[in-house]
């Protein structure tokens, strides 16, 4: 069970990765998280491959986080008369609510929530920014545009208002369906997408409660505006780059990804670096020299993970791209310059007793050089503090809930164990001393630091810091 890298892989699966032998090999090759996008395929698409997932973590023995990504409110145009139309730069345009198929001088739009939000001088992007209006006269059925960069917008193509806050829900009503779907699987994660605004987690939490942790996806830049009240609503958060790079410039999203995952660090957030890592490897074995360094840049800003998408999903070598991308993050992590790029981004503890320990634990494991540290946690609570100090040791995550075990496989160094429950601190540390050796951590006369909190049981009681020896 044990991995070699403290980084973790999340991929997604679809149409080429979807039977048990291509599950267990992406496993194996280094895949820690499996991704269900219910932007595609069928419930029983999903649940089949959720059923797959579980017999191959029975058969590799180690847990297995399933993240699925909701959909989210995509904005789309209607229909048009012939299929497609060509913007010319400096024509005007017209988007209304009209159900009619559109032609070269309008088009439907059948969105109140953006009209409503509209103002004149109000920027537009259509089909994922190939195309951009600009907002010269609107009211709550129409908007009249001028264009500014031109080409040809087809049915059903994407709009985004970047820079405007949609009076809008995160969850449509596809995605509530989707979300109770899901959640009665008993998937680990859910991905929240184009999230805007702390509310936009505080009505997924009604919803979700503690059945599974909730990653925020940030892809608009008002989320940008908000990012530290949303990290501090979410359990996670994911860059999604694809619709943050279509609504900023380009040159934003390298140093916003950054930003994005320091935040995250700080406030002991697993955070996902994702979209296009190893876009080349869709059609081709290898990847180009850009995204291995783009993988590899990821892992030194200190991500929890990195993730494939069509990758892993439709593309022709899923396998090979897994692989490729544990191969990185392994030659990274093998970079004296990675451990001390951690330290000298690394953010100070709160002065709390949980973020006390943790910081010790972390000064500790320095000095001793332990085999391994081991966190009792029924919640995940004591695993994510001590993940977010990044110890040098890996971290032993033992816990005597199973879908805890799931949900911490997608964090920085932890390796999760679902594990008895333990009455006392003698018994607890003889179990943590058992652990170390047998799972392949450490041998006999070997340190290993033991983090818990008393009362057992009793989320975010962090108090106790134990070295001890594995016994001969």
């Amino acid at each position: 069970m044990k991995r070699e890298r403290s980084a973790r892989i999340l991929a997604t699966l679809g149409p080429a990765s979807s039977t048990r032998e291509r599950i267990r090999a992406l496993a194996e090759a280094g895949a820690d998280v499996f991704r269900l996008n219910f932007s595609h395929g069928s419930h029983e698409d999903h649940a089949e491959r959720y059923r797959l997932i579980r017999a191959v973590e029975a058969e590799i023995g180690r847990p297995i986080g399933v993240l699925m990504d909701l959909q989210g409110p995509k904005l789309r145009v209607g229909r048009f008369a012939e299929g497609k139309v060509a913007l010319v730069p400096g024509a005007r345009f017209r988007l209304d609510l009209d159900p009619t198929a559109g032609d070269a001088k309008r088009a439907n739009l059948p969105h109140p929530e953006i009209f409503a939000a509209l103002e004149a001088g109000t920027e537009l992007l259509l089909d994922d920014g190939k195309l951009r209006l600009r907002v010269d006269a609107c009211g709550a059925d129409f908007a009249d545009t001028t264009v500014l960069v031109g080409g040809t917008l087809s049915d059903r193509k994407g709009v985004n208002v970047p820079g405007v806050v949609l009076p809008i829900s995160p969850l449509t009503a596809k995605d509530r369906a989707d979300l109770d779907f899901g959640l009665a699987l008993g998937v680990d994660w859910v991905a929240l997408s184009f999230v805007q605004r702390p509310e936009d987690l505080r009505e997924a939490r009604e919803l979700i409660g503690d059945r599974a942790w909730i990653m925020a996806k940030l892809e608009k830049p008002a989320a940008i505006d908000a990012l530290d009240a949303i990290i501090a609503l979410a359990d996670g958060v994911m860059v999604a780059r694809g619709d943050l790079g279509v609504e900023l410039p380009p040159q934003q999203v390298p140093v916003l990804q950054r930003r994005i995952v320091r935040a995250a660090r700080a406030a002991g957030r697993p955070v996902v670096v994702a979209t296009q890592m190893l876009e080349s490897m869709i059609s081709s074995p290898v990847p180009t020299r850009a995204e291995a360094s783009d993988v590899a840049t990821a892992i030194y800003d200190g991500a929890d993970a990195v993730m494939l998408s069509a990758e892993s999903a439709s593309g022709q070598y899923p396998v090979e791209a897994v692989a490729i991308m544990h191969g990185i993050v392994c030659e990274v992590e093998r970079d004296p310059a990675w451990r001390a790029g951690l330290e000298a981004s690394h953010t100070a503890a709160a002065a709390n007793t949980p973020d006390a320990i943790c910081c010790a634990l972390r000064r500790v494991a320095g000095l001793l050089e332990p085999a391994a540290t081991v966190a009792y946690t029924s919640s995940g609570f004591s695993a994510l503090r001590a993940s977010r100090e990044r110890p040098v040791a890996p971290i032993l995550a033992l816990t005597p809930q199973p879908a805890t075990a799931r949900r911490l496989a997608l964090v920085w160094g932890v390796h999760a164990v679902p594990f008895e429950e333990v009455h006392d601190v003698a018994e607890m540390v003889e179990h943590a001393a058992r652990a170390a050796s047998t799972l392949g951590f450490g041998c006999a006369g070997d340190a290993v630091v033991v983090i818990a909190g008393l009362p057992f049981g009793q989320r975010g009681s962090t108090n106790l810091l134990h070295v001890a020896r594995i016994p001969g």
